[in-house]
């Protein structure tokens, strides 16, 4: 019979609600700042539960238009939960984390991917398609993962944390706005922007801090839109359930912070909101090894991925390489990205002649579980860069035919409520 002694559930430290603004929230903060204390301690070995808003902090629904993607407020976000102090953690050391589970809110079983505005957000092809604000509603189904706006896919979803990472000290944090700050003045007035400075405006620190602590964190704290040293928001796809990560430790207690909990995602989350983005709770175990920087070369964190991954063995293959022939066909030196772009852009005119709109194939390419290789490297001037989309997500035959595709009628995803793509 089974008996409550020593069934002790893990502690949840971080608790929030998804569908309060994370502005009004404690244990939530948007920008990266060494002063920012930790909301909870754990001890080494210890699991425990962080429970998460959505990237947005609450600003998108779950309806059929995309206006609240056009007008979100980018200022604020990331709304991160922690930080998570673990005790004996110090500078030079590495903290070893254990990504245990990472699940929705079950009173909140749904996600969204996103397209947002050339002028608000951007994303990969915010240039070439001049990106109008759509979106794709998810509804989650255990592993699985429908939309009503890309009807005809179904997929299981790998879950993971968009953004994760240890606290970087004072002198890391100077090192990020100087080197971005260089990079900004020598791109002024580009769009989108190549790089995010400290910005007050929007930035929260949901902890009872003094005046001065608020206003220096207001004021230095780095912008959490890309990965750095320390990881962050750098979207891999395989820090699943069961994946184990080894984080440069520079500050003591390494003050882990996470957010940005995706349901599924393809490699390159083009779409800039390109997973499918949610709300939800990620349970952890952390260790430490002393002195792990010295140790492994820990320049940047280094991961095992999860040991489980949905299991979509037949693939169709797009190739790209780093000529720009969807564009003005210019030829670049060995540019993996312009031949992950070439890549993603065949499937997409691939994926319009099966039916789907060109938002849809886009906002699918970015949610669903699609890999990415570097094909090579070495042959110059074209890198090749593979792209492969998992036939079984179909409930439809995808495959080239000596007699073409068979083009279906799918809708168009969630536009604009003043119908503007």
């Amino acid at each position: 019979m089974a008996t409550k002694a020593n069934s002790n559930a893990h502690p949840t430290i971080i608790k929030v609600d998804p569908f309060i603004p994370a502005h009004e929230q404690k244990g939530i903060h948007n920008r990266w700042h060494p002063d920012i204390p930790p909301f909870a301690t754990v001890k080494p070995g210890e699991v425990f539960k962080v429970e998460c808003v959505d990237w947005t902090g609450a600003q998108i629904g779950n309806n059929d238009n995309s206006d609240d993607v056009r007008d979100v407020d980018l200022h604020s976000v990331h709304n991160l939960s922690g930080p998570v102090a673990v005790e004996g953690a110090e500078p030079g050391d590495c903290l070893v984390v254990d990504i245990l589970d990472v699940t929705p809110f079950e009173k909140m079983p749904w996600g969204y991917t996103g397209i947002f505005e050339l002028n608000n957000g951007g994303g990969l092809f915010a240039k070439e398609f001049q990106s109008r604000a759509c979106k794709a509603i998810w509804d989650f189904e255990g592993i699985y993962a429908t939309s009503r706006h890309i009807p005809g896919v179904r997929f299981a979803g790998v879950s993971h944390p968009g953004l994760i990472g240890t606290a970087p000290s004072t002198e890391l944090l100077a090192q990020w706005n100087k080197r971005e700050g260089e990079l900004i003045a020598d791109h002024l007035g580009a769009v989108p922007a190549v790089a995010f400075p400290p910005d007050p405006q929007g930035a929260y620190l949901g902890q009872d801090v003094s005046d001065e602590i608020r206003e220096k964190f207001a004021r230095e704290g780095a912008r959490t839109i890309p990965g750095r040293e320390h990881g962050g928001n750098c979207d891999i796809k395989n820090l699943s359930k069961g994946s184990r990560c080894y984080f440069p430790v520079f500050v003591k207690g390494a003050n882990l912070s996470v957010g940005d909990l995706h349901f599924s995602q393809g490699d390159g989350e083009m779409s800039f909101c390109g997973a499918i983005e949610m709300a939800g709770i990620i349970t952890f175990k952390c260790s430490i090894i002393k002195n792990g920087i010295e140790k492994f070369a820990l320049k940047q964190p280094i991961f095992l991925p999860s040991p489980i991954d949905p299991l979509y063995s037949a693939k169709l293959i797009f190739e790209g390489i780093s000529v720009d022939y969807h564009g003005d066909g210019k030829q670049y030196n060995m540019d993996a990205t312009v031949a992950y772009k070439q890549a993603a852009l065949n499937a997409i005119a691939y994926l319009q002649k099966v039916g789907y709109t060109r938002e849809q194939a886009y906002l699918l390419l970015s949610a669903a579980p699609i890999e990415s290789h570097v094909g090579a490297i070495v042959d110059s001037p074209n890198a090749c860069v593979t792209l492969a989309l998992p036939l079984g997500i179909f409930d439809h035959d995808i495959l080239p035919k000596p007699e073409g595709l068979e083009k279906h009628n799918f809708g168009q995803c969630a536009i604009r409520s003043d119908g503007i793509l």
